[in-house]
């Protein structure tokens, strides 16, 4: 009867900090205070994410960077697709994508790069060449012939925004820690990956030019990722910071490269042509892997 007890004053206590969350919508007296939290609520909340331990070199006994492919057309992983429209939506809902981009215009994302070996670095004006297309209109161009100079309103620019992503892309570290003998991961990198901004100048031309934008390093990323809410389907009292959904692998990756002494070539290399052949080889991948921690502990 004692036990009841404790476990029936535990799951009330979880429902209640689980429905702090969506709690101030109930006590707002305008739609301005819909999501301010008081300042006892500020001081009771750790508002930071989790820090990753110390790991020492001596501690890793095996590991294997993989790269994934986050395929956005599965219902897996539209926490990292929607919302796409943010006119009709509240300001606390945005999209993974809507995140990192105003957090790196802002400056507070500053470890962005243009490859995932975080080799070179990008900046703003970077990325606005590759986020933005401009492209000037016939009448325009008659205007610059006979005048030197266009008017405003015949330049049309086109800006990608997050219902134009096709998939993401990350980078991870599987390791096994010695010391408390289990596989492990550590996310490294993350890039959208859409159509150039060019293409939605001309949609007719069905253009595929996929490419990777930027690449985020993602610890640095994390506080700006820990305040942003990704969507939880199951209790929407409950939303889940981006950083708690990405760091607990909550998505449907495939792997398409590995590091290997053919210089990390990727699964389409020495694949081609055969999308269910790539398909297997990415499952075997990871299978060798999953494997590592069960032949871990085979006597």
């Amino acid at each position: 009867m004692n036990n009841r007890n404790v476990i029936t004053a535990v799951f009330g206590l979880l429902l209640c900090f689980g429905a702090s969350a969506q709690v101030n919508i109930l006590n707002a007296d305008t739609p301005d205070d819909i999501g301010k939290k008081t300042e006892a609520q500020i001081a009771y909340d750790n508002d930071e994410p989790l820090p990753y331990g110390y790991v020492d070199e001596r501690d890793v006994l095996w590991s294997k960077t993989t790269w994934e492919i986050i395929d956005l057309d599965e219902r897996v992983n539209f926490p990292l697709y929607y919302p796409i429209d943010t006119n009709n939506i509240g300001s606390e809902r945005r999209s993974l994508y809507d995140v990192l981009v105003t957090a790196i215009k802002e400056g507070k994302i500053e470890h962005v790069y243009a490859d995932s070996y975080f080799t070179e670095k990008r900046t703003l004006d970077d990325l606005s060449a590759s986020l933005v297309y401009s492209d000037t209109t016939d009448l325009g161009i008659e205007q610059f012939n006979a005048e030197g100079t266009v008017d405003p309103q015949y330049i049309r620019r086109f800006t990608l925004d997050a219902g134009d992503l096709e998939e993401w892309r990350v980078r991870g570290l599987w390791y096994i820690d010695k010391r408390q003998g289990e596989l492990k991961y550590r996310m490294l990198g993350i890039c959208p990956v859409a159509n150039e901004a060019r293409s939605k100048a001309f949609p007719d031309d069905n253009i595929d030019s996929k490419v990777e934008l930027f690449w985020v390093w993602f610890p640095g990323a994390r506080e700006v990722l820990h305040n942003a809410k990704a969507f939880n389907r199951k209790n929407t009292s409950q939303p889940i910071s981006y950083d708690h959904l990405l760091n607990s692998r909550r998505f449907d990756g495939l792997i398409y490269k590995e590091d290997n002494v053919q210089g990390d070539r990727g699964v389409s290399d020495y694949i081609n042509d055969n999308a269910l052949m790539q398909l297997l080889e990415s499952d075997k991948i990871e299978e060798q892997i999953r494997n590592m921690e069960i032949d871990l502990w085979n006597y």
